[in-house]
């Protein structure tokens, strides 16, 4: 998108070696070139003159040289010795085979059977081969169990420790908190690193040294941690000490966050905290590839009414969680002064120097951690600029200060002792991360901006005509159309219990339902937040985008002052996780994309970790079962990240079975061969469809079409990067003459356009041909009916596979989910040479199809088209605004219609209504939507990549 010119940015840079070239640094062009090539590998270069140079500078000394398991330097060509578990292609231990590894992946980890159940399909299993005088892979659960927890890999044993408060104890009236055990259960975090830093599934996403990335114009830029300053400005320190040199620096990050898992049973809180290393890339992370593991279950102290406000309680509390995590972190100690050496993804010996990174948790977290984490006065958030807390600053007012002004003025509780304390070159106050979440989506955007919407229209209007404006609110956040992705919220936004991802969708649709109901200024306010918020999101950041981001943040403070105006914040805006915005630009120059950082990712692996481990258990005592869950579960994706890296789990299980027979009938050629039909994953099968995948329905059939299983199709795709396209469906609905749906799809001159089309393929290359001057080429065949065609696109900044591609499913179906037709909306790349809007136009589909003609197949697209209003976005929103387009034919009013190809289909747009001032109609449904208004707002917030390509 266009950024602003900044004059006032300050963006600091460290030492940067132009001049230092070690093993694997490069120079490369373009966006989306895979750069990551590993110390000790050959530079990649790859010329592309319309992109963007990159240059990349590894650190001089923290440079990642490989060296043998005594931590001998070696030659850079020296091949890696191999893998003590790798015992060559058919070694399954602990399984008999592949077969006997996959049911138990398949039972524990993926179907997550009870015990009961797994007992009875086995003994089913075994009843069905009895006859055979066979057996099934397990006899029984135990045995099941039995194996898995022989499995080798990923055994790390679980081990406790107690604390106890040992201040002052009253004489009388004793709180039980002062006498109770508090048990804390935790994996050694040491083991847990070495398997983080092995795993060979990070070969390709692994940062062996801090770097430095600029583009020719001298544009920094941020992306995965290691390519922050943080960790080149911890290598400079680490390197100050000779025997670190060819290290590899190894930042922890660790994350916590209570959650609760029933709100019907007893004890139902559990406090995990989880262990991840800044050197594998923030997708891995994101991905939930095995990146973020388990560390530890913290204990939670539990008192009664009478003491939970008492400070001596609240100070308990907060020590208690520095010191079982000062405890746990223990045996990283000795490695981060004195290098260890160990195995890496690409399976070469390296020393490595460990050191406490970031920290990812929520706001309340964040406040047991370190209270407030800059040198802005506790009182005073709102004013001035501020910088992040130092060790040396905190020490100085602990020193000079009393504990109630420590706390009254500068929000220190002075008599905390950190756990980074005993840890070298670490300050919880520097380390505690952005967190795009609880900060700006749960924090600014539900907490404040909605509330705050709410409470001026309350201020404004009667009570009767606040809640009549609510309730418009509500109705238009109804209206949203179906989109990919999108969560729909049938009700509005009025919900008991808001959840993050309510957050999440709610700010995609909640601009434009406010226009008209507020003042321009809270509309503008709301905008530039959002372009915060979104800009802050994304993938890799460079010196524009900072300048975009504060921009925005510029904006928005600039915007807010009508609800202090207003009276709806009359006190101001002392609040600290708006305060906290002011430090994006900095922590994203620190710490590299915030999005790697984000405790979105710990919540979402608490439902791995914690939630379906406690359903599984018996509810009674349930720790010690999740903890054995947890386990297992460790040991089979161990297991499984191995046998891949053998190259052992290619194909399908039932693939190997026939490989393994095709072999043994080499020496038996009468044997009948096995039938390839058999050979196919359910997953992926099509249906039995090929050829034009229009199946046995060559009739009329339009609609009628329940797509709910397609919907597996969307979202994050597996594996690297590839070039974007949109294909048709893999299955058809029918296959007609289009004169025989014509009068159906409501356009009698399909044909005719059908032949325009074919003539603009044939004559893409002449720009002065006319339709109307040449004889069209005739066309007599039938053209085969899809109900969707799937888009898949590079979205790094959205949820998406390690590569950041992603899919989507565009329909055009007469009766999707048993109800109303959905014909999405698109957009059209009708000018590769504009940026933004301006190269694209918006679609709505009305039939994917497809034909043949001259031994070419054409998939293509009939759609209604849309004009944009104006030449730049609307000014309180910032979103452009299309009208359908309509031509007059004999005083009717039509649509204007033609056909594209599937390749000039970027994605998937979402259109939101232009509502005005309108109260909207009850008996509207969302699947009117785009009948029934006359203009819209191209949503770019519908999400990142919208974002990014509708500017």
């Amino acid at each position: 998108m266009p950024v602003p010119a900044s004059d006032n940015m300050d963006v600091e840079y460290p030492s940067f070696v132009l001049d230092h070239t070690p093993p694997g640094s490069y120079v490369a062009f373009g966006e989306e070139l895979n750069i990551n090539s590993s110390p000790g590998g050959n530079a990649r270069d790859q010329y592309t003159p319309d992109l963007p140079r990159i240059t990349r500078a590894y650190h001089a000394k923290l440079n990642g040289q490989i060296c043998n398991e005594n931590g001998d330097d070696i030659p850079p060509d020296t091949l890696p010795p191999p893998r003590g578990s790798d015992q060559g292609p058919d070694d399954w231990t602990p399984y008999a085979n592949r077969l006997e590894f996959e049911v138990a992946d398949f039972l524990y980890r993926r179907n997550q059977m009870s015990a009961g159940d797994i007992n009875f399909i086995l003994s089913l299993w075994a009843a069905s081969l009895a006859i055979h005088n066979d057996k099934p892979p397990f006899t029984k659960v135990t045995h099941m169990y039995d194996t898995i927890d022989s499995t080798p890999l990923g055994d790390i044993s679980w081990e406790s420790f107690s604390l106890q408060y040992n201040g002052e104890i009253p004489a009388d009236n004793v709180p039980s908190w002062m006498e109770a055990d508090y048990d804390v259960w935790f994996h050694d975090p040491r083991i847990l690193v070495h398997n983080l830093v092995s795993n060979p599934d990070f070969k390709f996403n692994f940062d062996y040294t801090p770097f430095q990335e600029r583009t020719t114009d001298n544009t920094h830029r941020f992306r995965d941690f290691m390519s922050g300053n943080w960790a080149w400005s911890q290598a400079d320190i680490i390197a100050d000490d000779p025997q670190t040199h060819g290290s590899v620096f190894c930042p922890i990050i660790l994350g916590s966050d209570k959650t609760t898992v029933s709100v019907a049973t007893g004890h139902n809180e559990y406090w995990p905290v989880y262990l991840s290393i800044g050197n594998i890339h923030n997708n891995i992370r994101r991905a939930h590839r095995n990146g973020v593991v388990l560390l530890a279950f913290l204990a939670i102290p539990k008192t009664t009414h009478e003491f939970r406000d008492d400070a001596a309680f609240r100070k308990f509390c907060r020590q208690l969680l520095h010191s079982s995590l000062a405890k746990i972190l223990e045996p990283l100690k000795p490695g981060m002064t004195s290098p260890e050496v160990i195995r890496f993804p690409d399976d070469h010996f390296r020393k490595v120097i460990y050191g406490l990174g970031p920290y990812i948790a929520d706001y309340p977290e964040q406040a047991l951690l370190a209270c407030i984490v800059c040198t802005a006065p506790a009182k005073d958030l709102d004013t001035g600029h501020h910088v992040r807390r130092s060790q040396a600053h905190t020490d100085l007012l602990v020193e000079e200060f009393e504990l109630g002004m420590l706390w009254d003025e500068y929000g220190l509780v002075g008599d905390i002792v950190p756990f980074t304390n005993g840890f070298p070159r670490a300050n919880i106050n520097e380390l505690l991360s952005s967190d795009i979440l609880h900060q700006l989506i749960k924090g600014v955007f539900k907490d404040h901006l909605v509330t705050w919407v709410n409470d001026y229209i309350k201020v404004e209007h009667s009570a009767s005509e606040a809640q009549k404006i609510l309730d418009d609110i509500d109705r238009r956040i109804a209206l949203a159309p179906s989109f990919a992705g999108l969560r729909r919220f049938p009700e509005g936004r009025n919900f008991k219990q808001w959840t993050g991802d309510d957050s999440k969708a709610l700010m995609k649709v909640y601009l434009p339902a406010i226009e008209g109901h507020v003042p321009d200024e809270m509309v503008k306010a709301m905008h530039a937040f959002l372009d915060f918020c979104y800009i802050a999101r994304r993938d890799t950041h460079d010196t524009h985008s900072l300048a975009a981001l504060d921009n925005a943040l510029q904006r928005f403070h600039r915007h807010r002052e009508v609800f202090r105006t207003s009276g709806v914040r009359a006190e101001g805006f002392n609040l600290p996780r708006q305060h906290s915005l002011i430090h994006y630009v900095k922590m994203i120059q620190a710490y590299g994309a915030p999005n790697g950082l984000c405790s979105s990712i710990t919540e979402s692996k608490h439902i791995k970790a914690v939630k379906e481990p406690w359903r599984r258990s018996s509810r009674f005592e349930a720790l010690s079962q999740m903890l054995l869950t947890n386990q297992r579960l460790d040991k089979l994706a161990a297991a499984r990240v191995d046998f891949v890296n053998r190259g052992m789990l290619k194909g399908t299980c039932l693939s190997s079975v026939w490989e393994d027979i095709l072999r043994m009938n080499q020496a038996d050629p009468g044997s009948d061969p096995p039938d390839p039909l058999l050979d196919q994953d359910p997953q992926l099968a099509d249906n039995g469809n090929d050829g034009d995948n229009s199946g046995s329905n060559n009739g009329n059939n339009m609609g009628n079409i329940d797509e709910d299983n397609d919907d597996e199709a969307e979202g994050d795709v597996a594996g690297p990067t590839v070039e974007a396209h949109v294909d048709l469906a893999k299955t058809a609905l029918c296959r007609v003459y289009p004169d025989d749906i014509a009068a159906e799809i409501e356009q009698p001159d399909f044909s005719d356009l059908i032949q325009q089309f074919i003539h603009k393929q044939e004559n893409a290359q002449d720009s002065k041909s006319n339709n109307s001057l040449v004889a069209l080429p005739t066309f007599y065949g039938k053209i085969t009916v899809y109900p969707s065609a799937v888009a898949t696109f590079h979205a790094p900044s959205d949820i998406s596979g390690i590569g950041g591609m992603r899919r989507e499913r565009i329909r055009a179906v007469n009766s999707w989910r048993k109800g109303s037709g959905r014909y999405d909306t698109i957009f059209v790349n009708t000018d590769p040479f504009a940026e933004g809007m301006r190269g694209l136009d918006i679609a709505r589909v009305r039939l994917f199809f497809s034909f043949s003609h001259d031994g070419v197949q054409y998939p293509c697209a009939l759609v209604h088209w849309f004009s944009r209003l104006g030449d730049s976005p609307n000014d309180n929103t910032g979103l452009w605004i299309v009208e359908p387009d309509t031509s007059d034919d004999d005083g009717a009013t039509l649509r204007v219609t033609s056909i594209v190809h599937l390749d000039t289909i970027v994605r998937a747009a979402h259109l939101l209504p232009v509502f005005g001032h309108e109260y909207v109609s009850r008996t509207l449904s969302f699947s009117d939507t785009l009948d029934e208004f006359t203009s819209f707002y191209v949503n770019k917030y519908a999400d990142h990549h919208a974002f990014e390509i509708a500017f």
